[in-house]
């Protein structure tokens, strides 16, 4: 049987045996070497461009019902989590900076060489993160997120995790990708190549994106996430209420806004400087 038909056959299987164990052990190993991933690129899927993996987080979710409640105490902190998933293992080898000052990288998650982490920073299990990016403090990247290559992730920047439901897309965030300071980008929302979320942007399922450049209106419809194109710059706006009281009182809600699409001013409003990777 194939890996995938093992996670599918023991996902439903109990009590937990020694073939849970060690299959899951079989399973994190690929999700640290990028082997296999909670979503995947697939232009067949439109519009979003990506296909989800329901089988890859089966497996991650296997790892919590094999683990058992484990002292991962290091020093004057204590920590305890499911023995199946430690903090991630890394060499100089690995050819990823981890500068000191408390960042967790939890085991099962992909994070490729030349990233840059500042501290501190969290990266989940089931996360998927390529070369040369930057994470930089306070930032997360959730449960099973896709994130490109070069992508900046600002401070305190906060990508959430979609572990569950399992059908569900990930959230994803594509190749030279610049991710503002204090922005959060939730449900599944997928942020194409190149765009620029300015700083405090928030990206959810319920809230519309206001495209001026192209007259456009981009939201979450059932099962096709929200999706940033490819370039837009995104920056946070509002929209008034135009009926009952929320009228009379003026009351205006937040509403991202794609103000332009990237041009050579913005590239070099925005260049990182490569000594800081």
């Amino acid at each position: 049987m194939t890996l995938q038909e093992r996670i599918e056959r023991l996902f439903d299987t109990s009590p937990i045996t020694d073939e849970h164990l060690w299959t899951f052990e079989e399973f994190k190993k690929d999700l640290n070497a990028g082997q296999v991933r909670a979503a995947e690129p697939d232009p067949d899927v439109q519009p979003s461009g990506w296909r989800v993996n329901a089988w890859v987080k089966k497996g991650i979710l296997l790892g919590f019902r094999c683990g058992a409640l484990q002292d991962m105490s290091g020093g004057v902190f204590p920590f305890f989590d499911r023995h199946t998933y430690p903090l991630k293992h890394f060499e100089l080898e690995s050819e990823v900076r981890i500068v000191p000052g408390g960042s967790s990288i939890r085991d099962g998650c992909y994070v490729a060489r030349g990233v840059t982490c500042m501290p501190p920073v969290y990266i989940n299990v089931g996360s998927y993160v390529d070369e040369g990016t930057m994470i930089d403090s306070h930032a997360l990247v959730g449960s099973c997120a896709q994130i490109g290559k070069r992508v900046h992730l600002s401070a305190a920047a906060q990508v959430g995790g979609v572990l569950e439901p399992i059908g569900a897309l990930p959230v994803i965030i594509e190749d030279d990708v610049l991710v503002g300071g204090n922005c959060g980008i939730y449900e599944g929302a997928v942020v194409k190549r190149r765009a620029v979320l300015g700083a405090g942007t928030i990206l959810t399922g319920s809230t519309p994106v206001y495209d001026l450049v192209r007259g456009e209106i981009y939201r979450r419809e059932g099962d096709r996430p929200l999706v940033i194109p490819e370039e837009a710059v995104v920056v946070p706006g509002s929209r008034p209420v135009n009926s009952g009281q929320g009228r009379e009182w003026r009351i205006s809600l937040y509403t991202p806004v794609i103000v332009k699409y990237r041009d050579e001013k913005t590239d070099r409003g925005i260049q990182l400087e490569d000594l800081l990777r």
